[in-house]
C-alpha cells in the first residue's frame, strides 16, 4: 500500500497545480515544506505493506479475588438484592388471596434467610470462597431454609467484596474465573512473517481457532514480555481475540520539534510587556 501525508493545505488556497505537483513527491524522499513560516525537510510520503496497519486485539484476564462476610453491613446489603426482595412480590394478578398468600410466604423466607446469617454474624473475614460457601450451605441447612440458585448466587455476591489478597476464585473444573473489572485489551501488531489475508471469519460467532494457532506464539511472546512482569496472575482469553486495522499517521510521520529556550520564551515575554506598558501609556496620555 501506498500512503502519502502531506501539508497540502499550504498549497491548496487557489493554487491547484501546486497541490497536485505536491502530491507527486517521489516515494520515499523527503521535500520541502512550509511549517510555521518556515521551510523545512519533511518526509511526505512512505511505502507500506498493507500487515503494517494491523493489529491484534488480545483480551487479558485477572483473576476474581474476594473475601467473604457475615456482617451487619453485609447482611444489609441482601435486603437490597432483586432476588430476595422478590421473595416478598408475585405475579399472581388475577388471584388476590393467592397472592397475599404468596408474598407472606416470601416474606417468611426472607426472615429464615436474615435469621440464619445473623446466627453467622460472628464467623471471622474468610479470603477462600472455596471455603465459606460450603460454611454458608450448612448454615442454611441447619437452618431448614432451602435456596434457590439465583438466590444463593445473589447472597453471596451481597456477602462478598473484592480483595487483592484473597485467594482465587474457581469454577468447577478448576479453573480461575475472571474479574470483568479488572479485564484489558492490548494492541499487539501483527507478526512480521504473517501472510495476508488472515484466517478469520467476519461474523458474530465466527471460529477463530485457525487465526489463534497462527499467531500464538507471537502473543504468548508479546504477553510475556509487556504483562506478565506488572501482572504474573493474568492470562489471555484467545476466544476473544479480534483483528483491527488502523492508519497510525502520528507513528510514521510525527517529527519531535523540541521546545523553545527558556531565555527565548523569556525576552518574548518581556517584549510583549514593554508593549503592553507602552499602549497604557498612551491610553491614559
Amino acid at each position: 500500500m501506498i500512503f502519502r501525508f502531506q501539508a497540502a493545505r499550504e498549497f491548496l488556497p487557489g493554487r491547484p497545480s501546486e497541490a497536485m505537483e505536491a502530491l507527486d513527491i517521489a516515494l520515499g524522499r523527503a521535500d520541502k515544506v512550509i511549517v510555521e513560516g518556515r521551510e523545512v525537510d519533511r518526509i511526505v510520503s512512505k511505502v507500506f505493506d498493507n500487515r503494517e496497519f494491523g493489529y491484534l486485539k488480545l483480551t487479558v484476564e485477572r483473576p476474581l479475588r474476594l473475601n467473604f462476610q457475615v456482617s451487619l453491613e453485609r447482611i444489609e446489603r441482601v435486603a437490597e438484592e432483586g432476588q430476595f426482595k422478590a421473595l416478598a412480590e408475585s405475579k399472581k394478578r388475577k388471584d388476590e388471596a393467592g397472592a397475599k398468600a404468596e408474598i407472606a410466604e416470601g416474606r417468611k423466607l426472607q426472615k429464615k434467610i436474615v435469621a440464619v446469617l445473623q446466627g453467622m454474624d460472628a464467623v471471622p473475614l474468610c479470603r477462600d470462597r472455596a471455603a465459606f460457601v460450603p460454611a454458608l450451605d450448612a448454615a442454611f441447612a441447619a437452618g431448614g431454609v432451602k435456596l434457590k440458585a439465583p438466590l444463593r448466587k445473589a447472597i453471596l455476591s451481597a456477602l462478598a467484596e473484592r480483595d487483592p489478597e484473597a485467594e482465587i476464585c474457581r469454577d468447577s473444573e478448576g479453573d480461575p474465573e475472571p474479574d470483568s473489572e479488572l479485564r484489558d485489551t492490548e494492541m499487539v501488531a501483527l507478526p512480521a512473517d504473517v501472510e495476508l489475508p488472515l484466517p478469520i471469519g467476519y461474523d458474530k460467532d465466527a471460529d477463530n481457532t485457525e487465526l489463534v494457532e497462527l499467531v500464538r506464539e507471537h502473543c504468548d511472546a508479546y504477553f510475556e514480555r509487556e504483562v506478565a512482569p506488572h501482572w504474573p496472575d493474568a492470562w489471555i482469553d484467545y476466544g476473544k481475540t479480534k483483528v483491527g486495522y488502523e492508519i497510525p499517521i502520528n507513528r510514521h510521520f510525527y517529527v519531535y520539534e523540541p521546545p523553545r529556550p527558556l531565555e527565548a520564551i523569556e525576552q518574548d515575554i518581556k517584549a510583549l510587556e514593554g508593549e503592553i506598558v507602552a499602549m497604557l501609556r498612551g491610553a491614559v496620555a
